[in-house]
């Protein structure tokens, strides 16, 4: 699903150029439930940014869903990622002037499906994720673990092969985070989508079946985990 070769990424701070990734090498197979950890500047986060398109690497290369991302121009790119990469951002993301099912269908609207299958679809899933009777409000009606609920059905509406996910459980509490993580686990087993997170959350770590550690820009350890 995804392939990273060679990867390298630096950032101008100031008159500082920073090394985020240095020479990293990471695939990841249809159907994996992955996490990226280290802490904060560790890279993390820039490979997730990678890997969904949003920038590119000064170096190497990256396969998504057997595109190479290098070779396509920014219509292209935008386009892969309204069809096969669903984001999940820590700050949810909602469009405050839309209700929950708006928000959920605002992709399928993007990628012209009509009106009546959209909000067929978007009710479908809240209700999948447990807000079947919240389709109407709007996103300050609802708590931030119910707003990352919506954020989830509407990353996976539309079927995308790889769901990105940046520190998703970072302002829920305990509780509600762990709902979440199940919720996902339970899109991951029975859509078969591909999650990727990036987090320092041990329990985001704990839920993950595959663990890379990333540390200075480098991977410093792969673990893969029974299930």
């Amino acid at each position: 699903m995804v392939r990273c070769s060679n990867i390298r990424k630096s950032y101008v701070q100031g008159k500082v150029t920073v090394s985020a990734l240095k020479a990293v090498n990471l695939t990841v197979e249809a159907g994996e439930f992955l996490a990226l950890a280290g802490p904060s500047g560790s890279g993390k986060t820039t490979l997730l940014n990678l890997i969904g398109g949003l920038d590119l690497p000064d170096a190497g290369t990256i396969r998504v869903d057997g595109t190479a991302l290098n070779r396509l121009t920014p219509a292209g790119l935008a386009r892969l990622r309204l069809t096969r990469i669903g984001f999940i951002f820590q700050a949810f993301n909602l469009i405050p002037v839309l209700t929950a099912a708006e928000n959920v269908a605002y992709v399928m609207h993007l990628q012209g499906v009509d009106a009546g299958t959209r909000r067929r679809r978007a009710l479908a899933i809240l209700d999948e994720v447990g807000l079947g009777d919240m389709g109407d409000r709007r996103p300050a009606e609802l708590s931030g673990g119910q707003q990352q609920r919506v954020a989830v059905a509407r990353a996976i509406v539309s079927g995308p092969a790889i769901v990105l996910a940046d520190e998703p459980t970072a302002n829920l509490d305990s509780a509600t985070g762990e709902a979440l993580l199940t919720l996902m686990e339970r899109m991951n087993r029975e859509k078969g989508a591909t999650f990727i997170f990036s987090t320092h959350d041990q329990m985001v770590m704990d839920h993950a079946h595959r663990l890379v550690h990333i540390r200075d820009g480098r991977i410093e350890d792969d673990t893969r985990r029974q299930t």
